[in-house]
């Protein structure tokens, strides 16, 4: 780990204000996942963000903005985002999102296979899809005309795009992880 979790009262305030947003927005939308230390320091992408104000704030307001305008299911949102961590190996991103697709009721056999890469058989129409595009996505390619539509169809024009605009986000959330060498935290 390159940057180490700050802890939240040797913050400025302003940095303090970001943590704190930060806090109440995982403590909303990822409640099963562990996203402090024992000293409730914000972990995984947060540290060098907190440590980097100047760009991390900007980069939370785009994940936050995600969050906030989601349309897309959550179990297509998880698959999605599977697929984007396993592709950059981004340990951090699959540590809490393996536990996020278990609790949203995937099989254990189908968050395995996501978090290794691997299509898994029983994702429906709209999980296959988003599978599909990520998995084109996190290769560097371009979405063909045939994925693009059929996505187009079964998530509508405005589910597509924030499709696109998710997988692009986890993608920069990976490098950032990846980039700082952020660690899944010890689990038993």
């Amino acid at each position: 780990m390159r940057v180490n979790p700050i802890h939240p009262e040797t913050m400025t305030p302003e940095v303090r204000y970001v943590h704190d947003e930060i806090f109440k927005l995982i403590t909303h939308s990822q409640g099963p996942v562990s996203m402090t230390n024992d000293e409730g320091a914000l972990t995984g992408p947060f540290p060098p963000m907190l440590a980097y104000p100047q760009f991390g704030v900007p980069a939370l307001s785009f994940v936050r903005s995600l969050d906030n305008h989601a349309t897309l299911s959550k179990k297509v949102r998880e698959v999605a985002i599977l697929t984007v961590g396993a592709a950059f190996g981004a340990r951090f991103e699959l540590y809490a999102h393996e536990i996020m697709a278990k609790h949203l009721g995937f099989p254990s056999a189908t968050v395995a296979s996501l978090a290794s890469g691997i299509r898994p058989a029983d994702l429906n129409q709209e999980e296959a899809i988003a599978y599909e595009i990520a998995s084109v996505l996190a290769k560097g390619k371009i979405v063909p005309d045939a994925s693009y539509n059929l996505g187009a169809t079964l998530l509508g024009k405005d589910g597509i795009a924030e499709l696109i605009f998710l997988i692009g986000s986890y993608s920069f959330l990976a490098m950032i992880l990846n980039g700082f060498d952020v660690p899944a935290p010890e689990t038993n």
